[in-house]
């Protein structure tokens, strides 16, 4: 996995970006990795990986327009680059091919 340096949150965070797509958003993000894995990331925990992925190249963000519901509050919409999707595919060749080295576990 060289060159890609990501922890296991920040692999989640950015599988969880690259699923919810135009609407991968703080708390979106949030609430889809609740639902997909149980775990509950502090807002802070979460806003912090995802300002390390976009400084590594990974993400990119964009402030959208404020909203009545959000009290003129604007939300910072996060998507992949294509050197997030390329760490992503390195990530999964990686772990694909461990896994197969393993007795017993995977027979194709």
């Amino acid at each position: 996995m060289k060159g890609t340096n990501l922890g296991e949150f920040e692999e989640l965070v950015l599988l969880t970006v690259g699923i919810l797509g135009q609407d991968a958003y703080g708390i979106s993000i949030k609430d889809d990795i609740k639902k997909r894995t149980g775990r509950r990331p502090s807002i802070g925990a979460l806003h912090s990986a995802l300002t390390r992925l976009e400084n590594k190249g990974h993400l990119e963000s964009k402030m959208e327009g404020a909203t009545e519901d959000r009290r003129g509050r604007r939300k910072r919409f996060y998507q992949l680059t294509a050197k997030g999707i390329q760490v992503i595919k390195q990530v999964y060749e990686q772990r694909t091919e461990m896994i197969r080295l393993i007795p017993n576990v995977i027979t194709e």
